[in-house]
């Protein structure tokens, strides 16, 4: 392994950790309350700004598009150039927004500032990944944990307040109120929170953001519209159509891209996937909780089953829930310490389901609504905390926020799915109420019923998917590094990063052929001496990895490529221009042509994959010996072409990630055949 000693070290002052979580949750406690300030008064903002409730709910739908879209580009943003900037322009833009509302009362400039305000949904990844940068480690749960059980406490309280604003003020001024809170969390951001040392390299994938854009707009705007333009109508099937389409070409456009916008490999690891899977239906059951609590207690007395509170009444009976939420994220981050996020998420997702199955079944009082609503809470509390945590021990710390973005989003994707599920219910299930003649309708008790089972099933499948998760492998105290656990493949044990290690270094460098070509995807682990796992990174489109250390010295660094023999070495790290890597061994498909045993050269022979495509060829030599640069793994053809006599021969072979030989005697008909694969020792 050939590598170029570093020079300098990075340094950065420490912040003052109390601080820094204060106002990071406070900035989570802005993302909700932006989000749920509109809700309760849209009834009358039809006609407060003259338009019809379709219009109106724009306003809803602006901000949920914005944030969705936005969340990935702008992790993605954070981690290559500074993850405080992204924080203070996402502040502004919620400013902006809140000003542009404010001061309007044309609904096409309030739809455009709530369109604005929505960018505050990305103050949540970026915020974990700050605090996963800087905090120490007996401080990163419970951190985390708060800044999660914000979105609680901000729905709690944005409800009553909401109501109050409105009546004691207008509607201006919940924008106007809007926009102060975010202009003293900006000056907040920029006297507390330090910027991160912590980024990665490459270019912004332009195309890739793009694509994701078009399939996330189309997807939400489907599912959002649906309950107004029919679940079958031509413009909601051509919008997922769409969706579909795009994100079927945006895939492999991020396999192939150096500097992807999301890294696909990293989200299909197994821990990532899986928490990211349940964090679709722990969202969606979140969201038809919060939904279902507010309109039920809400509901006239004429149903059976309201209580026809006011909306002040019910955010007031909603607030110790939301309270509870930031109560539980001490009790989060020790679960986590003590058990680990995985059985915590899967706790977590276990107490929403009961807390279901406790709505079904009692209902007859606001009290027992509102408990039993406050239980699945509290799994909330639970489950949001645990999901950062295994997303952030899964994924290089140099990629940390967009990792956090794309399960952000994903939640948020949940979420979206539960307004609409509940809307198309409620709808598919309103009775009349009081008079027929009236023509006032209103969701039955079967409809509810049915969300409070959907929602036990999605938790309790959230729950069965974090299940499958595996364990962490902890390294005990003298553990050599060449134990079988360290040397375990990636896919089947999970590596944990200790939490009691900050990233106070940054080394960068490339990994290059023996021909200074520069090797795309190939990664890099970083290891402590005695085993432990620090951190790892995957190589753009130049070959340029980062890695991100505790503190210079003497670490153990793997490097492997596809293709390429892997190396490993101890060597002492620093920070600054790193070390550049150039793999020495490539790995060979080789072998021995020959004619009823004797050999045959200058003879063509070429590799197809066994669907088709073509992967290489060479011309054997005198001696009838071929050479061909290890393929991926996969099933091949090897065809043997004898241009002097028009004889051919073909034998399929499956290749792994080792080099391998494969003789093929071009005489047919031969008693029993002669090629063989073997692995050569390297």
């Amino acid at each position: 392994m050939n590598m170029r000693s570093p020079e300098g070290q990075a340094t950065r002052p420490a912040p003052s950790t109390g601080l820094v979580i204060t106002v990071l949750a406070l900035c989570g406690t802005l993302v909700s309350l932006q989000q749920t300030l509109v809700l309760p008064l849209l009834p009358d903002f039809p006609e407060i700004l003259g338009t019809t409730s379709d219009n109106a709910s724009w306003m809803v739908t602006a901000a949920l598009l914005t944030g969705a879209v936005g969340t990935p580009i702008v992790s993605r943003l954070a981690d290559m150039f500074g993850k405080r900037l992204m924080l203070v322009i996402c502040m502004v833009a919620v400013i902006a927004g809140s000003v542009l509302a404010a001061v309007s009362s044309e609904l096409s400039l309030v739809i455009a500032g709530r369109g604005l305000m929505g960018f505050g949904a990305c103050l949540i990844p970026v915020g974990i990944s700050i605090m996963r940068d800087h905090l120490p480690a007996e401080r990163v749960g419970s951190g985390v944990a708060l800044m999660s059980a914000t979105l609680g406490i901000g729905g709690a309280v944005g409800i009553p307040a909401a109501g109050l604003i409105y009546e004691a003020w207008g509607w201006h001024m919940l924008f106007v109120i809007s926009g102060v809170f975010a202009a003293v969390m900006l000056a907040a951001v920029l006297v507390v929170v330090p910027e991160s040392t912590v980024r990665t390299r490459g270019r912004f994938d332009v195309v890739g953001a793009a694509l994701l854009s078009v399939a996330l707009t189309c997807f939400l705007l489907a599912v959002s519209k649906a309950g107004t333009w029919g679940w079958g109508s031509p413009v909601t099937l051509a919008l997922l159509s769409t969706a579909a389409l795009v994100l079927a070409a945006w895939i492999p456009w991020e396999l192939r891209a150096g500097s992807p916008l999301v890294d696909i490999r990293t989200s299909m690891r197994r821990t990532v996937l899986l928490t990211n899977a349940a964090s679709v239906l722990v969202g969606f059951a979140m969201f038809s909780n919060f939904l279902t609590s507010v309109q039920q207690v809400q509901m006239p007395e004429e149903t059976g089953y309201g209580f026809g509170l006011s909306v002040v009444a019910t955010g007031l009976w909603m607030l110790p829930s939301g309270i509870a939420m930031v109560l539980m994220s001490p009790v989060s981050a020790s679960l986590i310490r003590r058990l680990g996020a995985r059985w915590v998420l899967i706790a977590g997702a276990l107490v929403i389901s009961v807390g279901f199955i406790l709505r079904a079944l009692f209902h007859g009082s606001v009290a027992a609504v509102m408990a039993t609503s406050g239980l699945a809470s509290l799994g909330t509390a639970l489950a949001f905390a645990a999901m950062p945590t295994l997303i952030m021990r899964a994924v290089p710390i140099t990629e940390t926020a967009s990792a956090n973005g794309l399960n952000t989003l994903l939640r948020a994707l949940g979420t979206s799915s539960a307004s609409a599920v509940v809307a198309a219910v409620f709808a598919a299930y309103a009775v009349p109420v009081g008079d027929p003649a009236d023509g006032v309708f209103a969701p039955s008790l079967t409809a509810y019923q049915l969300i409070f089972w959907s929602g036990a099933a999605a938790a309790m499948g959230g729950a069965l998917i974090a299940a499958f998760i595996r364990r962490p492998v902890r390294l005990s105290a003298g553990m050599e590094p060449a134990g079988a656990q360290v040397l375990a493949p990636a896919g089947e044990r999970e590596q944990v990063k200790p939490e009691g290690e900050l990233p106070e270094v940054l080394v960068r460098g490339r990994v290059v052929s023996a021909e200074g070509r520069p090797l795309r995807q190939a990664v890099a682990t970083v290891l402590h001496t005695d085993g432990r796992h620090v951190d790892w990174g995957r190589t753009d489109n130049d070959g340029r990895y980062t890695l991100a250390l505790p503190e210079p010295g003497r670490y153990l660094l793997v490097v492997s490529a596809e293709g390429w023999a892997p190396q490993s070495g101890l060597v002492d790290l620093e920070a600054g221009e790193a070390k550049e890597i150039t793999m020495t061994r490539r790995l060979l498909l080789t072998g021995h042509v020959t004619d009823d045993g004797a050999p045959l050269g200058g003879v063509m022979v070429s590799l197809i994959k066994h669907s088709g495509e073509y992967a290489g060829r060479a011309v054997a030599d005198d001696l009838g010996m071929f050479e061909l640069g290890l393929p991926p793994a996969g099933r091949y053809v090897l065809t043997v072409v004898d241009h002097a006599t028009g004889r051919t021969r073909s034998r399929a072979l499956t290749v792994h990630a080792t080099s391998a030989t494969l003789d093929v005697d071009i005489v047919t008909g031969v008693p029993r055949p002669v090629e063989r694969v073997e692995v050569v020792d390297l």
